[in-house]
């Protein structure tokens, strides 16, 4: 299901590319769940190209995916926008 989001994502629409990593970190002895910002481009090929790279290269527990989004937009305003959730197993490790 995520590769057809990244898909509408990817589709050539002139929209901004971000892509987002989640992952889940140990910051003081304690798990935080930490989402980043990783790359952005208006050029849908760059934006497959480092996505594929990005998966093929990700270390156990991260997570990337791909969003198209206007520009000069209030992303919260859209249905959806620029998001990873990170739920209580994720940082438990379950």
């Amino acid at each position: 299901m995520n590769d057809d989001y990244i898909k509408m994502a990817l589709k050539d629409d002139g929209n901004l590319k971000v892509i987002l990593k989640g992952c889940v970190e140990n910051v003081a002895q304690e798990k935080v769940g930490v989402v980043s910002v990783v790359y952005l481009t208006k050029d849908p090929k760059k934006a497959e190209q480092k996505i594929t790279e990005y998966n093929a290269n990700k270390e156990e527990g991260d997570y990337y995916m791909v969003y198209s989004c206007p520009l000069d937009t209030f992303l919260p305003s859209l249905g959806h926008y620029p998001s990873i959730e990170i739920h209580q197993e994720d940082l438990n490790g379950k």
